[in-house]
């Protein structure tokens, strides 16, 4: 991602409907684990990264770009600037990895997902989320430099293939999908602006109502996957 695109994204994540339920959905992914030691992957501005500290957890930002670092750092983030295919961490040293909305950015992902293997303790969670439906592909995913969006099957595979067992995929984003699908037919560029508080409020309405619907199931804009190591 452009380091200009980095910052936009930091300056609107406190407040954004979709950013703030996925660290609604990764607080809950998280309540009731035992903190331990945690790296967020791609951790941009490090809105997940301070969602794991405030759980307890021993948590670093992992970022690649220079712009993403600098944020997480100005933030008050314990920062490691690296490659997710070459992670600077001890094997088997961390209990949970996060990467949400990383792996779609690395050409190869197979690379990635063995090196959080590697990082993992046995027994270890690893949390992912990824866009999915490559019939949703647009120029969005052309400007937030996506190499591919995801299936359920495609998603188990490289996560199987890395030596993970998947314990649970959901859908995410399922009652907006009509208008993200109409939206991106004629997007001419990325979806990360800033929205109106009143819109806001609404898709954030919509987004916090699918926490109680048997959507799951249902084809959404994300995948959200809970993995074991083995």
């Amino acid at each position: 991602m452009e380091g200009t695109e980095v910052r936009k994204l930091a300056a609107l994540e406190d407040a954004h409907w979709w950013y703030r339920e996925r660290r609604h959905l990764l607080a809950r992914a998280v309540a009731g684990m035992p903190p331990g030691r945690a790296l967020d992957i791609g951790a941009a501005g490090g809105g997940n990264t301070r969602v794991l500290a405030r759980h307890g957890w021993q948590a670093a930002a992992l970022e690649y770009g220079v712009e993403g670092a600098q944020v997480a750092g100005e933030r008050g983030l314990p920062v490691l600037r690296a490659d997710a295919t070459r992670l600077p961490v001890e094997e088997g040293a961390l209990d949970l990895v996060v990467a949400f909305d990383v792996l779609e950015h690395i050409l190869d992902h197979d690379e990635a997902v063995r090196e959080v293997h590697r990082v993992l303790r046995p027994g270890g969670t690893f949390l992912v989320a990824v866009p999915a439906d490559p019939s949703l592909w647009s120029e969005h995913d052309v400007a937030v430099d996506h190499v591919r969006r995801y299936t359920r099957p495609t998603l188990t595979g490289v996560l199987e293939r890395g030596g993970f067992t998947v314990q649970s995929m959901d859908s995410w984003n399922v009652l907006l999908r009509p208008v993200v699908a109409l939206r991106r037919r004629t997007s001419s560029g990325s979806d990360l602006e800033d929205v109106h508080p009143v819109l806001n409020a609404g898709l954030r309405t919509v987004i916090i109502l699918e926490r109680f619907l048997p959507v799951k199931r249902l084809r959404g804009v994300s995948l959200l996957v809970r993995a074991r190591r083995g």
